[in-house]
């Protein structure tokens, strides 16, 4: 921000965000064994929290409205991480869209600036968890009837939504935690830590489909949900004939956890890394040391998975808001807006969308949930006709790719990832591109050829195979979204370590990476 312009009105809510709590930023270099035990104890403590429930829910009542989003959203139903991410990566949402179309006067490269984007961004965090926790409990966390004779009916609510509230602040301050005293960021670690666990699960889990008589009572109707368990036990017990008439369609095709998911689950893994071990070089060279060389990568997923994580969280939220008006007892009133089957039908009980807007807009569940009804709609028909399934496919995939093109470039521009803070970074190294003059401008000319167009494009096939994963299906019910994000972020958490270890060999590199001095 230059001097003479007038200063951002969000200066005014700075000190309301400077007085909540928060984790220091460590003063000088925190050593690598440091960083890799917080990053452990904050894992370990986040999946303790996933299995604390909350004091006084009805478990058999209550609804999960983010049920399809459940792996991304790096939460547990009914839980006091019932809301998970979500309100941390809307408000982020919320933040670089103004930033970005400059409706928020603000320059991230700015000190100033940056700090109040920050305060700001956790105010906005609070307010995007009553935002979201206020709808589920006074629609869809139903409180006991024991708790609700200790507090009362309202009473009851504000306790569960008091709770929610504290779970999400401290998933707040965990990621907080981990991006200031750990190694990369805490939400992409509860994501793919989530994901991880549900993967193994649907994979190994040994127990029958259905456990409400006994955890031993298998049958061929009912075998284990795991997908190994479950090919190995119809094989054992399924002759020839039935194998032919039902029994590898059943194997392949069969929820839960069929084996074309698993296909599916280790295929995307295998693009992925492909994808992400894609890039262009730029050689450098130090301007005063001869002999000093090196390569600045730029990768063809140049905008990691963050794009199609704030995408999904869009979705989520827009189908949060659809299930609202259609199903809440006060929102379903307004006019238009309310009970509108054309925004999203939804069935009694349920909180995914049958119809409407919100249903173009969901994730396909699998093959059996779009190409089957496709290909054969008289077995496997969903209640839509061949043209409507072609549409909510086409539909799903154009938003998935647009928006991740959309959050990509301004993702790329709000995290010092663009052309310009490139080439400081690379100055301030010593470094330099032979051939060219050692001066910022100069670089910023050259990496424009590169740095917008493979942001585009990142962005692009991030949403492609984000939307192409959700297609297939995974075991787990992780979702291909779940999947995708989780494999990016193993591979940039494995490079994040490299880095870290690379500064503590040799300090120099700091100012490169822009790591503490």
């Amino acid at each position: 921000m230059a001097d003479d312009e007038k200063p951002s009105l969000l200066y005014k809510v700075k000190p309301v965000g400077d007085r909540l709590p928060a984790v220091k930023r460590p003063e000088g270099h925190v050593h690598f064994r440091t960083k890799m035990m917080w990053v452990i104890v904050i894992l370990v403590l986040y999946f303790i929290m996933s299995n604390v429930y909350v004091w006084g829910l009805d478990q058999e009542k209550s609804l999960d409205i983010f049920a399809q989003y459940r792996t991304i959203m790096a939460g547990a139903s009914g839980t006091v991480l019932q809301l998970g991410i979500g309100p941390i990566v809307t408000a982020s949402i919320i933040m670089q869209l103004f930033v970005g179309a400059k409706i928020i006067k603000l320059d991230l490269s700015n000190k100033k600036d940056k700090a109040c984007y920050q305060s700001v961004l956790k105010v906005l965090v609070l307010v995007m968890i009553f935002v979201e926790a206020v709808p589920q409990v006074f629609g869809y966390l139903v409180p006991s009837s024991t708790f609700e004779g200790m507090f009362g009916t309202s009473g009851a609510k504000l306790m569960i939504i008091l709770q929610l509230f504290v779970g999400s602040y401290i998933v707040f301050l965990f990621d907080e935690v981990v991006s200031k005293w750990g190694i990369g960021s805490g939400i992409s670690l509860f994501i793919a830590a989530g994901v991880a666990q549900a993967i193994f699960t649907g994979t190994l889990n040994w127990y029958p489909v259905d456990t409400s008589n006994s955890l031993s009572d298998y049958s061929l109707t009912n075998p284990p949900a795991g997908t190994i368990p479950k090919a190995i036990y119809i094989l054992m017990n399924t002759n020839s004939a039935d194998m032919a008439s039902g029994g590898y369609e059943q194997i392949f095709l069969g929820q839960p956890n069929p084996m074309i998911a698993l296909v599916g689950t280790i295929a995307i893994f295998l693009i992925v890394v492909y994808l992400e071990s894609s890039r262009i070089e730029l050689p450098l060279a130090h301007g005063k040391a001869r002999g000093a060389r090196g390569r600045y990568p730029i990768k063809l997923m140049y905008a990691s998975n963050i794009p199609v994580i704030l995408m999904s969280a869009l979705l989520a939220n827009v189908s949060m808001v659809c299930l609202l008006l259609y199903t809440n007892d006060a929102l379903s009133g307004i006019p238009l807006l309310g009970g509108n089957g054309n925004l999203g039908h939804f069935a009694d009980g349920s909180t995914t969308a049958t119809g409407g807007m919100a249903w173009y807009l969901s994730t396909p569940q699998g093959l059996t949930d779009w190409l089957l009804p496709i290909l054969n709609p008289a077995d496997y028909g969903n209640g839509h006709s061949v043209v409507q399934n072609l549409c909510h496919v086409t539909i799903y995939m154009s938003i998935m790719v647009a928006g991740s093109i959309m959050f990509a470039k301004f993702w790329v521009e709000t995290t010092n990832l663009g052309a310009e803070s490139v080439a400081r970074n690379i100055q301030r190294s010593g470094m330099q591109i032979p051939g060219f003059r050692r001066e910022p401008r100069v670089l910023k000319r050259v990496l424009d050829r590169y740095i917008p167009t493979i942001t585009i494009l990142s962005g692009a096939l991030i949403g492609l195979l984000a939307a192409l994963a959700d297609m297939i299906g995974t075991t787990g019910n992780a979702t291909g979204t779940g999947l995708l994000l989780t494999v990016g972020i193993i591979i940039r958490f494995y490079e994040a370590v490299g880095r870290e270890q690379m500064m503590e060999m040799n300090p120099m590199m700091r100012s490169f990476f822009g790591g503490e001095e």
